[in-house]
């Protein structure tokens, strides 16, 4: 149930929708001409990168935070985050002249951590590896009666993220192009989750299908189970932002109904693609970001004939490692 009572429909994503109107960038549908020649398909690419703040995230961020109740506000939110939700949470707060409090991991790309900051956001630091950042965050609530701000797991946040979807919907309507699917990285399954319940209500033919890195394929073992499955997190990934070790329980019932399956890449691919993005779409997406788009040219042959929408979720990624990722990806690659 959202912070209103309500559960995730198109309806709660419709007035999602109404309350970032005039806040969010309401990012196009790219093409490359020369990509959907090579790949034997059309491809449709909705750049979240483009994003205020960066990704995708803003969109929950706000869509949570102007639900709660005006009394509550006066007492701040709390969120725990690698950086994608934290700088969401924060520009967010500062839209609504709320104090927040996010909990990074130490080893956050430090583009994300200065990013959160300059919103005016407090930032406390935690492990990765070591520390339970859930638990962390509940203390700092219960000691200051803050709200707290998952990063997937909400009715609001699903909502608030669905909204992507239902600009894709409504872009494809425009241009006239029928959708047959749409593709978008996976962590713990907000954006998913969202942009499935809102593509099949208004595209019900439409295929749903996710991405996810290798080590942290917990969504795509899940779907296959029928149930939630846990990964052992520590294992390195270039897929930071979407490196979760298990679905949450409410996204996953939206995922198991509405997602066809999903795709695991390695940082191999996911290099190439951060790579030909740049080069053909000249774009500048993370690596969780650019997880679908990898996971598409993997399997090309799935999709040959067919149009497809791939969701690059966010461009946040320190300057250090993204050139070494052009250096570093093919430069031929897809061919």
């Amino acid at each position: 149930m959202s912070e209103t009572g309500e559960t995730v429909d198109l309806r709660l994503i419709e007035d999602a929708a109404e309350r970032l109107n005039g806040l969010i960038v309401r990012t196009p549908l790219l093409e490359s001409a020369q990509l959907n020649e090579v790949l034997g398909m059309r491809l449709l690419f909705k750049p979240e990168c483009l994003q205020r703040t960066g990704s995708f995230k803003f969109r929950g961020a706000y869509t949570k935070l102007s639900r709660i109740s005006p009394d509550r506000r006066k007492k701040g939110v709390v969120a725990y985050s690698s950086g994608n939700h934290a700088q969401g949470v924060a520009a967010a707060a500062r839209f609504l002249g709320m104090e927040a409090t996010i909990l990074m991991p130490s080893d956050a790309p430090r583009i994300k951590i200065d990013s959160t900051r300059s919103y005016g956001a407090r930032v406390v630091f935690f492990e990765r590896h070591r520390d339970d950042r859930r638990a962390l965050a509940e203390e700092l609530v219960a000691s200051s009666g803050a709200t707290l701000v998952p990063p997937f797991d909400d009715p609001d946040i699903i909502s608030g993220q669905g909204t992507a979807g239902l600009e894709i919907t409504r872009q494809a309507d425009y241009m006239n192009i029928g959708v047959d699917d749409v593709i978008c990285p996976v962590g713990g399954g907000g954006l998913l989750s969202g942009i499935a319940t809102a593509v099949k209500a208004r595209m019900p033919l439409a295929k749903i299908w996710c991405a996810e890195p290798e080590g942290y394929d917990d969504v795509v073992q899940s779907i296959s189970a029928g149930q939630r499955i846990s990964v052992e997190t520590g294992k390195p990934t270039l897929c930071d932002s979407i490196a979760t070790p298990q679905p949450g329980e409410i996204t996953f019932e939206i995922i198991k109904r509405l997602v066809s399956g999903g795709f695991v890449v390695s940082d191999r691919d996911v290099t190439n693609a951060v790579g030909a993005l740049f080069d053909r779409l000249k774009l500048v997406v993370e690596p969780g970001g650019s997880a679908a788009f990898a996971a598409v040219v993997k399997e090309r042959e799935r999709f040959q004939n067919r149009t497809v929408v791939v969701v690059l979720s966010g461009g946040n990624v320190d300057r250090d490692q993204f050139a070494t990722i052009l250096i570093e990806a093919d430069g031929a690659w897809p061919a």
